[in-house]
């Protein structure tokens, strides 16, 4: 049995297929599924995207703390509980210093996560490819870092 997931690609390569407009965007992407009957919203797939929209909100909500940094004001922590995974949001005015320490290490560790995949990504495009000028990245962001600190 294939996973969500996996049907959400295979309507992506049946996109394609149709020889619909590439690149393109997900909305284009998700008209075209619901139009041609290859995606519909199941009645759980309501709550879902009600909290898709409410994790997407809290991690958009900034603070300015009072030496007028701009932070994020909530924090999810994947914890388990009863054999259950489950992501718990707090506020980083109010949280719990070990539900703090665990959003900041889990959110490094997807930081982490995403930039060895952007670098296989750019190794096998490289490979691949044979671009005259290859891409390279630095993945030392602590120049970055400064030059933001500045504009600040």
């Amino acid at each position: 049995m294939r996973t969500e997931r996996e049907m959400l690609q295979e309507i992506v390569r049946k996109y394609q297929a149709a020889n619909q407009p590439w690149p393109a965007t997900t909305r284009e992407m998700a008209h075209w599924a619901i139009n041609n009957h290859l995606w519909a919203a199941k009645p759980s797939a309501i709550v879902d995207q009600c909290a898709d929209q409410l994790s997407r909100a809290m991690r958009e909500e900034y603070i300015t703390d009072s030496k007028g940094r701009r932070v994020r004001a909530k924090h999810a922590a994947t914890v388990s509980q009863g054999g259950e995974q489950l992501v718990l949001w707090a506020d980083i005015r109010t949280a719990a210093h070990p539900h703090m320490q665990m959003a900041f290490q889990q959110r490094r560790h997807q930081i982490v996560g995403d930039c060895r995949q952007l670098k296989m990504d750019v190794d096998s495009y490289n490979d691949t490819r044979l671009p005259e000028q290859p891409i390279q990245m630095i993945f030392d962001f602590n120049h970055d870092l400064e030059e933001l600190a500045l504009v600040a």
